[in-house]
């Protein structure tokens, strides 16, 4: 079952903290992830 569209989607807060560090660096890594319920957006 997918999500609902009323909902924003999900990502891991383990996930945002890697994310959020690597825009402040303005680097571009691969993040490996086992966190299924995460949504990945480009």
């Amino acid at each position: 079952m997918t999500r609902s569209l009323k909902k924003n989607p999900f990502v891991a807060n383990h996930l945002l903290k890697k994310i959020e560090k690597l825009n402040t660096k303005a680097e571009k890594e691969i993040i490996v992830t086992w966190s299924r319920a995460s949504t990945i957006i480009p």
